[in-house]
C-alpha cells in the first residue's frame, strides 16, 4: 500500500506546510489537498509543489462545477508541468449544501456533470481543439462568432483523474472512467456490497480490472496506549461521525448516511440524522456505536491498528489516506511516522 494525507489549507499556513514538507520527509507519497469551503486547493499545491520534491500532489477535492472544465484542465496542467509530473486531479461532485447554497450552482445531474467533464479535461489534455456537445456543456455555445481552440500549452506528464465518490451510480462512473477513487466512511468488512461491487462493474463496462484502479481511503488514525485511552478516544469521536451522519448535505441528501446504511448501520444511521436534524446534537452523539467508530477509523492500540491496516490491504485498498490524531504539530508527525511504518511493514 501507497501512504497519503489529505490537508486543508485554511489556517496555521506555516504549521500546515511544516507539517506538508516534513511529512515528505517521512516517506509520504502523496498528499492531497481538500477545498471544501475553505481555501481554494491550486494555489495550495502550487506552494507545496515549490516546497517538495518527491511526493505526489493532489487536489482531494476541486468541485465540478465551480469551474468550466476547460479551467480545471488549465489548472490542472499548470500544477502538473510545474511540479515535473507530480500531480493527481481528484474530482467530486461535493453536494447541494456547498454547490447551491455557497456557489450558487445548480447540484441537479452530478452524475452526467462529472462524466462529461472529465471527458473534456481529456479533451483538453490530448491538445487538439475542443468541440463537445453534452447534455450539460456546449464548447463552443453555438449561434455566435465562436470556433473551437485549443490551449496554448500542454501537459508533458500523465496526470490522473482520481473520482471521490459514494453513491452507487457514481461508484459505477469512477470504474468506468477514473484512474483512481477517493473513497470515505469506509467498513472494509462491508465495503465488497457497498463499494466494490459497483466500482467492479464500471470497470467490466470498460473492459479493465481492479488493477486499473487505485482505491484510495482515508480514516484518522490515532494510536491509545491502553484500554482506558482508547474508550476515551472513541467517545470523543462520536459527535464527529454524528455531524457526517446528520449534519452533511442538505436536509434531504447526505451521501455519508446512505454509505453508512449500505454497510450495516441504516437504522442507526436514520435515526443519528434524525435527532441532529431535530437540533439534539448531543443526543445524536450518543447513539453512535463503539463499532461504527472502530470500523471505519485506524483508532486502536498499536496492535488494532496494524490489524486494521491489514484488513485494509486485504479488502482490496492500494493507497490509505492517514488523518494523523495530535494536539500540536509534532503530535500529529509521531502518529504519522509510526502509521507509514505500520503500512510499509504489511507491504
Amino acid at each position: 500500500m501507497r501512504t497519503a494525507t489529505t490537508v486543508e489549507a485554511s489556517s496555521g499556513w506555516a504549521e500546515q506546510t511544516t507539517f506538508v514538507v516534513e511529512a515528505e520527509k517521512l516517506g509520504l507519497d502523496i498528499c492531497f489537498v481538500a477545498e471544501a469551503w475553505g481555501s481554494d486547493g491550486p494555489s495550495a499545491l502550487g506552494y507545496y509543489a515549490a516546497r517538495t520534491e518527491r511526493m505526489l500532489l493532489g487536489s482531494g477535492i476541486m468541485q465540478v462545477g465551480t469551474r468550466t472544465p476547460v479551467a480545471v484542465a488549465q489548472t490542472a496542467i499548470t500544477l502538473s508541468n510545474l511540479s515535473g509530473g507530480r500531480f493527481l486531479l481528484g474530482l467530486g461532485a461535493s453536494g447541494p449544501q456547498v454547490m447551491e447554497g455557497l456557489h450558487g450552482v445548480p447540484f441537479a445531474r452530478p452524475l452526467s456533470r462529472t462524466r462529461e467533464t472529465v471527458e473534456i479535461i481529456r479533451r483538453v489534455f490530448d491538445g487538439g481543439k475542443i468541440s463537445f456537445s453534452g447534455k450539460e456543456f456546449e464548447i463552443p455555445l453555438p449561434g455566435g462568432d465562436a470556433r473551437p481552440m485549443r490551449l496554448s500549452t500542454r501537459p508533458l506528464h500523465d496526470i490522473p483523474v482520481y473520482l471521490a465518490t459514494l453513491s452507487p451510480a457514481m461508484l459505477r462512473l469512477t470504474g468506468e472512467i477514473a484512474n483512481g477513487w477517493l473513497g470515505t466512511s469506509f467498513v472494509p468488512e462491508g465495503a465488497a456490497e457497498a463499494y466494490f461491487a459497483h466500482l467492479d462493474e464500471g470497470l467490466a463496462r470498460s473492459g479493465r480490472t481492479r488493477a486499473d484502479l487505485d482505491i484510495c481511503q482515508g480514516a484518522e488514525v490515532a494510536f491509545a496506549p491502553d484500554e482506558d485511552a482508547l474508550r476515551a478516544m472513541v467517545a470523543g469521536r462520536k459527535k464527529e461521525l454524528a455531524f457526517s451522519l446528520g449534519g452533511m448535505g442538505s436536509a434531504t441528501t447526505n451521501f455519508y448516511n446512505q454509505a453508512y446504511s449500505r454497510q450495516g448501520w441504516a437504522e442507526v444511521a436514520a435515526e443519528v440524522r434524525e435527532r441532529w436534524q431535530g437540533g439534539d446534537r448531543d443526543g445524536a452523539a450518543g447513539l453512535v456505536t463503539d463499532e461504527m467508530v472502530l470500523g471505519t477509523t485506524l483508532i486502536g492500540t498499536e496492535p488494532m491498528v496494524r490489524e486494521r491496516l491489514r484488513v485494509w490491504k486485504e479488502s482490496g485498498v492500494d493507497t490509505v489516506r492517514l488523518y494523523p490524531a495530535g494536539d500540536t504539530l509534532d503530535a500529529k508527525l509521531t502518529t504519522l511516522a509510526k502509521a507509514i511504518d505500520m503500512v510499509r511493514e504489511i507491504a
